[in-house]
């Protein structure tokens, strides 16, 4: 038994001693805390680790931290979706704006905004966007007409010189971005108009298997940190089918189980399909990841882990 213990305010109470009191406060905030040990412990036992994200949190500030998290190489491989690549390109090109849930849907569609949430991302961004893929994907054309998305997702971040960008330090760094539904976003868009002139264009997503699997496979002990649900977050717990399962996985989601959701499935679950280890270590933070992510992140770069 642990017993619940009030949290102190102080002038000073950095993120990692703020955490460390949350673990006896209760609530999310000990899974929260509970969460970034975990984490620790991922490093410490040098277990490589899949870091699974959705668009939505791309076209946010946890960008930043995403690109900080690629940056410092504490991550082994990522594992996202179209939309995150669309959102990190365009945002190369064009700025963000902060908007509201409560905004005229019909009006901002008029003026050609577009929103996520209270983020508004402007057409003007995709028409930018469209114009700077076609002539890259006409330079990988010329060099490799069979692509996987991970080869597609590394030859657009040597082409970023935007150091914000997380593509462009996934490609210096050779840490693989995984891609499975490359085709769902502006993204897949842009390659079906290229194919209308280059037909012998190919993105093969099953390439990209096998290299997923030799790093599941080759693993002394595998971890994941699971950012929302979909089909980041299963390619992710799916290809450690292959070993049995996961050692440690950290789920952040809002997302609730009552559905029978993917999204919404607590690691327990995982635990049934063999995806993560019977005796695998896991937390479930029910929490939005943009306030879950800048504590732990911050947490850990205290800790000199990132």
């Amino acid at each position: 038994m642990v017993k619940i213990k009030d949290i102190e305010l102080r002038e000073k109470n950095p993120a990692s001693s703020l955490l460390n009191e949350m673990c006896s406060c209760g609530f999310q905030a000990t899974n929260l805390s509970q969460a970034v040990e975990l984490i620790e412990q991922m490093k410490k036992e040098n277990s490589t680790i899949f870091l699974s994200f959705t668009a939505n949190l791309v076209s946010s500030g946890l960008r930043g931290i995403i690109t900080e998290i690629c940056r410092k190489k504490f991550v082994d491989c990522i594992i996202t979706t179209a939309g995150s690549i669309d959102h990190d390109i365009v945002k190369t090109l064009i700025d963000y704006q902060l908007g509201s849930f409560d905004s005229d849907d019909v009006e901002l569609h008029k003026k050609g905004i577009n929103r996520i949430g209270n983020i508004f991302a402007e057409n003007k961004g995709f028409q930018l966007f469209e114009k700077e893929m076609q002539p890259v994907l006409e330079k990988l054309y010329k060099k490799n007409k069979f692509v996987s998305p991970s080869e597609l997702a590394a030859f657009l971040g040597e082409n970023i010189s935007d150091e914000k960008s997380f593509l462009y330090h996934c490609s210096k760094n050779k840490i693989p971005v995984f891609c499975p539904g490359i085709t769902d976003g502006a993204i897949g868009l842009q390659l079906y108009f290229f194919k209308q002139k280059h037909s012998d264009f190919h993105v093969d997503v099953t390439q990209d298997m096998n290299d997923l699997a030799q790093k599941v496979l080759t693993a002394n002990k595998t971890s994941a940190i699971i950012l929302g649900g979909g089909i980041s977050k299963h390619h992710t717990i799916g290809a450690n089918l292959l070993r049995d399962g996961l050692d440690y996985a950290v789920y952040v989601s809002t997302a609730t189980e009552l559905d029978g959701s993917l999204s919404g499935a607590r690691t327990k679950e995982a635990k049934s399909w063999g995806k993560l280890q019977e005796k695998g270590k896991s937390v479930n933070v029910f929490c939005d990841a943009s306030i879950a992510l800048p504590l732990i992140a911050s947490a850990l770069k205290e800790k000199n882990l990132l």
